[in-house]
């Protein structure tokens, strides 16, 4: 009980501090984001998954691969637009790297 514990703050991106490059860290950091909005829409709009596939424009594999986070398989660009078919709007901020 009398050890004393060592924290490491994170970078404020998860996949940064597990190791990947800045680049690919961002990007991931942001289909992520994207992959828990559109997984929140999902949810709160109470659709079948047809019916949800259909209007994201995902067959219902692709729609479960979303949603159980198999990042691997989705683009930013995709993920933009499947965003955007969920009624969502994507906005992109860019600024000079501190």
């Amino acid at each position: 009980m009398g050890e004393k514990l060592k924290i490491t703050h994170g970078s404020g991106n998860v996949f940064l501090d597990l190791g990947f490059r800045k680049r690919e860290a961002e990007n991931l950091k942001l289909r992520s984001e994207l992959m828990m909005r559109i997984e929140d829409f999902y949810k709160k709009s109470g659709m079948t998954h047809a019916k949800a596939g259909k209007l994201l424009g995902l067959t219902t594999p692709r729609l479960d691969a979303l949603l159980k986070g198999k990042i691997g398989l989705f683009s930013l660009d995709a993920l933009v637009d499947i965003a955007t078919r969920a009624g969502l709007s994507v906005r992109l901020l860019v600024k000079k790297a501190a």
